[in-house]
């Protein structure tokens, strides 16, 4: 059996393993599929619960624009005291009631800005929704890259401890230098150390996982998945930036601020108008009984809300200014996802028409060489090396074209057809 089969031997072993602890509950582990994990996120996520709660905090203030103003009940008593002859005295009461009169064309304003608020809020809550379901599709499918970098450092630190005993064996009986066993031990030394520093980044990959779920997940928790298939056909690059400027919720929400703020510098032109009051009430005196009626209305002279108006003004420009940023922002990003996807569509590609079996071959024509000693141990370490390198290469090109086609499916707000 050569090394190479070796290696698949023990890849596939330790997969069965991987497989039977997931169908048994080993340590009573809990078990995930990426669809599971997207149904508990809705469930345990703060950042979907906070832009719940702007959502609603949106819909209140709505509620707030509804309501009319409150009236006023002024009531006063006293004694009244006759001065001059034949003028009466006794008690003396006064009622009144005042409504500001709400003006159509405010409350209308006011209505025009809660419900801008509602979209905006709406909008950012589709957006969260978007990147955190992004994230944890990411965070999934980079713990398998790790698991799967795990697996080839076991292959490897299993291989050169077999071919560590075997160069000792050679030196033991004068086949082989004693440098050959040093370069052996060496590079076995070094294989533990990526092995020890795989199993690290596995339980990062799990921390970055649970961290999006507060406490949702159990700190032994393992997955279930594999990568899917990469779309027939990427959709071109103009295509996709029309349907991120329909369907993109955060340039949505950019759009629904600039209606808001647009709407405030309404609300406030239209508050420079006087609220007027209407007040109605009774007087009561010793043998005199008034009824009155009026408006109080105030007026503008100082104070034309000049300030307001130019707050309101600035705040709309600021937004303008923003949402043009977040547009190049959201375009850019596009553009460098679309081009990372073709750049790791194309590497996959060439791992998988070729290169791949080549690794393969050179390192069994260095192992068959180095059996019939036309070769040394370094050619045949060196061939071992860079056909774990390759593999390697392999599994991260598979993995970064799956995250670039996780930001395209993100920004454009639709998934694509697998």
């Amino acid at each position: 059996m050569t090394a190479y089969d070796l290696q698949v031997a023990r890849f596939f072993r330790f997969s069965s393993l991987i497989l039977l602890f997931s169908i048994t509950g080993v340590a009573s582990s809990e078990t995930l599929t990426l669809e599971q994990l997207l149904d508990l996120l809705q469930q345990n996520n703060p950042s979907l619960f906070s832009a719940e709660a702007d959502k609603n905090f949106a819909v209140g203030a709505m509620k707030t624009a509804k309501q009319y103003p409150n009236p006023d009940m002024d009531i006063g008593g006293g004694l009244a005291m006759g001065l001059g002859q034949g003028a009466l005295s006794g008690s003396a009461q006064q009622f009144y009631m005042s409504q500001p009169l709400d003006l159509p064309f405010v409350r209308e304003a006011r209505r025009l800005v809660a419900e801008a608020g509602i979209n905006s809020a709406e909008q950012a809550r589709d957006a969260v929704w978007l990147i955190i379901r992004a994230k944890t599709r990411q965070a999934f499918y980079e713990i398998l890259r790790r698991q799967a970098e795990l697996v080839i450092c076991q292959d490897n630190e299993h291989l050169l401890e077999q071919i560590r005993n075997k160069v000792a064996l050679k030196v033991e009986v004068g086949e082989a230098a004693k440098y050959e066993e040093v370069k052996a031990e060496a590079e076995l030394l070094n294989a533990v150390k990526l092995r020890m520093s795989a199993v690290v980044l596995v339980d990062d990959a799990k921390f970055a996982l649970r961290a999006l779920f507060s406490n949702g997940l159990s700190s032994d928790f393992t997955i279930q998945g594999e990568l899917p298939k990469p779309p027939m056909q990427l959709p071109s690059l103009d295509s996709l930036q029309e349907t991120v400027m329909l369907q993109q919720p955060l340039l949505q929400k950019v759009h629904a601020e600039i209606n808001k703020a647009q709407a405030r510098v309404h609300l406030e032109q239209q508050m420079r108008y006087p609220q007027p009051v209407l007040k109605a009430g009774v007087e009561s005196d010793p043998g005199l009984q008034q009824w009155r009626i009026g408006v109080s209305v105030p007026l503008p002279i100082w104070n034309q809300r000049q300030g307001p108006i130019a707050e309101a003004q600035a705040h709309l420009q600021h937004i303008e200014a923003e949402a043009t940023e977040i547009q190049l922002s959201v375009l850019r990003e596009l553009q460098h996802a679309y081009n990372s996807y073709l750049i790791a569509d194309k590497q996959v590609n060439v791992f998988e028409t070729g290169l791949l079996k080549q690794a393969e071959k050179a390192l069994q024509v260095a192992e068959s060489a180095y059996r019939l000693g036309a070769r040394g141990i370094l050619d045949y370490l060196d061939a071992q090396r860079t056909f774990r390198s390759v593999r390697n290469d392999y599994i991260n090109a598979r993995f970064d074209r799956e995250n670039a086609l996780i930001d395209l499916e993100r920004l454009s707000a639709e998934d694509f057809k697998r």
